[in-house]
């Protein structure tokens, strides 16, 4: 069959980068890969293909000379070519598409330090009160959680023994496979890639390095900290199998609703009831905070949903003391049942009042005036 063109092979212009030619060779490779064409002897054909095509176009000097004296310039089709796949960029696109194809990564080759799995990781929610938020908050959880076994420290190993160098692999955790021109690696199957096999097993935890058990741990709770916010702890979570390394905790802080408190950043908003008579008199109350109640002075003829500004009253930043204010909103109650004194108290002082007009429902009423004439 005659030879096709190796920019053509891989659907690019002849100014293609390194880039564009890995993503085309890649999109060939898992299209055309015989293990997701098993028995297709035309998709084989054209793996093959594209193969020969990125092996020379990724390497810098084959590329010059063949795009000088065509294929002439790289051997194609002489002694020898087949070993273009141990060189360049063409090894490590072919780990990618390893990992793609088999769902793990090939390494190059190269050996895999430490036997095991990692272990997986935990989440714990922590619920917190809001007045809790004004300083860094400590607090101790306990996690059930497996942790390295006791008796063999982790290693799945019975004591007075270790794990062995595995005799398939020679401890590299890889085994190198010929296809064609090139050669790709895939992990030990007889050791897992761990590149080392326990020949005795811990009897405690059965070779698996860990066991069940509790942690109690000591967690610290920024200050001014938002809800939903997660927090990671490094190697908290559960010991991983056959001494292969901790997974993380995640603690997901959770802040109660308060009663009184709305949160708007670092700023609270509450909403502070008085009587009708405050309202039009003006006096002296007592509003709550985080911090305990304070005074807060209310001028004569303060209108429902008047607000006022406790300044540092809120909540603090993280990473700072500067808090934010605590905004107090007044809302007037009018009385729902009138003594007989009471309502002759009113009437009289509807009847004083006589036309006087409040500045609010003056504005109201021109308002009315201006839309409807």
């Amino acid at each position: 069959m005659q030879k096709r063109d190796y920019y053509e092979v891989l659907g690019v212009d002849r100014a293609a980068d390194a880039d564009a030619l890995k993503r085309a060779y890649r999109a060939l490779a898992l299209k055309y890969h015989p293990d997701r064409n098993p028995g297709d002897s035309a998709a084989e054909e054209k793996f093959k293909e594209a193969s020969e095509a990125y092996a020379v176009l990724s390497d810098p000097d084959k590329r010059r000379a063949y795009d000088r004296f065509g294929f002439e310039g790289v051997g194609a089709g002489q002694p020898g070519f087949e070993n273009m796949a141990d060189f360049g960029a063409f090894g490590d696109v072919l780990n990618d598409l390893f990992g793609d194809l088999f769902g793990t990564r090939g390494g190059g080759g190269r050996p895999r330090r430490g036997r095991g799995r990692r272990g997986a990781d935990l989440r714990y929610t922590m619920e917190v009160e809001l007045k809790e938020l004004l300083e860094v908050k400590e607090a101790t959880i306990a996690i059930p959680k497996m942790r390295p076994c006791a008796i063999c420290g982790g290693s799945g190993a019975k004591p007075g023994t270790r794990p062995e160098t595995c005799s398939r692999c020679r401890g590299s955790g890889q085994l190198m496979f010929q296809q064609g021109f090139f050669r790709i690696s895939r992990p030990c199957d007889a050791c897992g890639g761990a590149g080392e096999t326990v020949k005795e097993r811990c009897t405690s935890c059965r070779g698996a390095g860990r066991t069940e058990g509790e942690q109690t741990l000591h967690v610290k709770i920024p200050a001014g900290v938002e809800h939903g916010t997660r927090l990671r702890l490094a190697g908290e979570g559960e010991a991983g199998i056959e001494g292969g390394p901790p997974g993380d905790l995640y603690v997901d802080v959770a802040v109660k609703p308060h009663p009184l408190f709305s949160r708007d950043g670092r700023d609270l908003h509450c909403q502070v009831p008085i009587s009708f008579v405050q309202a039009a008199l003006g006096g002296e109350i007592e509003v709550p905070t985080l911090d305990g109640k304070v005074p807060l002075r209310v001028p004569e003829g303060t209108q429902s949903g008047k607000t006022f500004r406790l300044p540092g009253k809120g909540l603090p930043s993280l990473g700072s003391r500067a808090r934010g204010d605590q905004i107090v909103q007044i809302f007037v109650e009018v009385p729902t049942k009138l003594t007989d004194r009471q309502r002759e108290l009113l009437e009289q002082f509807a009847t004083e009042s006589g036309t006087d007009v409040s500045p609010v429902t003056k504005g109201f009423v021109e308002k009315l005036r201006d839309l409807f004439g």
